[in-house]
């Protein structure tokens, strides 16, 4: 789809006035804004790792330590990132149709808390959270912002492909309570997204009157597929992004540009 013209900015923009049920779906391209770099762009390599390839069920059981170094180092460059004016505008826009007395969602990729910082309340990530962990063996999770993760990741995490790599002992993990090892409380390249994550972002398409998917690839499944699912429900669904994504045929508006720059100008509106 091309970019959109005026006439279709003010065409969304009436639809988005009259909606009753609004659903939101952000990936890495908003957070980007705020300085957390992505795992497709130019911050998707890790020393000589792809990102992807650490984060796995397959590279925790080769290496945990490695892994933690490196949530250890995207928990360091998180943690002091500020909600960017996509994020503001996301949740000044909840803010209003909840006082209209309408119904709002946003369902988020990011592992980040951007979203919460900028005031967003009715959120799914379903993805997980960086700042919580899981017990692997008793399951329980549980918030953490301990930089670094225990003190044996004290200047560990560098990116530097010419950094020497630590080994890191069973000890040095982060333990539960149980005595269990701690992992990230993320979803991972080939794991499943929790039942009531799911459940809830299959109620948030079901009946929406306009979804706005904002800087994501749309390549993740199942996140990606539930844009389908909406045009499957007759939903009225607009991109803003800095290119096409995946589902960018399936859209009838597209904003191209990014997140920051367009949010603030598409929702400044009012419900009706």
């Amino acid at each position: 789809m091309a970019m959109t013209s005026e006439s279709g900015r003010l065409d969304f923009q009436s639809k988005l006035r009259s909606s009753r049920k609004i659903t939101v779906l952000t990936g890495a391209g908003v957070s980007a804004e705020s300085g957390i770099a992505t795992f497709r762009r130019a911050g998707g390599f890790w020393r000589r790792y792809q990102a992807q390839d650490l984060a796995s069920p397959e590279a925790w059981a080769r290496d945990p330590g490695l892994v933690w170094e490196f949530y250890n180092h995207r928990r360091t460059a998180s943690c002091n990132a500020m909600p960017n004016p996509a994020h503001r505008a996301i949740a000044t826009l909840e803010a209003r149709w909840r006082k209209a007395g309408g119904t709002f969602t946003l369902l988020t990729q990011n592992i980040d808390d951007l979203h919460e910082q900028a005031g967003s309340q009715s959120i799914v990530h379903l993805h997980g959270s960086i700042w919580h962990v899981r017990c692997v063996a008793c399951g329980e999770v549980t918030p953490n912002r301990n930089i670094p993760i225990t003190p044996a990741f004290a200047g560990s995490g560098s990116p530097d492909p010419a950094f020497r790599a630590r080994h890191f002992a069973e000890t040095d993990l982060p333990h539960c309570a149980c005595g269990g090892v701690l992992r990230p409380h993320v979803v991972w390249f080939g794991e499943a997204l929790e039942s009531k994550h799911l459940i809830a972002a299959a109620d948030a398409v079901n009946g929406c009157d306009v979804m706005l998917v904002v800087g994501t690839s749309a390549v993740v499944h199942p996140a990606a597929g539930f844009v389908t699912l909406a045009k499957r429900h007759g939903t009225n669904i607009a991109e803003v992004n800095i290119e096409a994504s995946a589902v960018n045929d399936v859209c009838d508006w597209f904003f191209e540009g990014k997140a920051g720059d367009m949010l603030p100008l598409l929702l400044d509106i009012e419900p009706a």
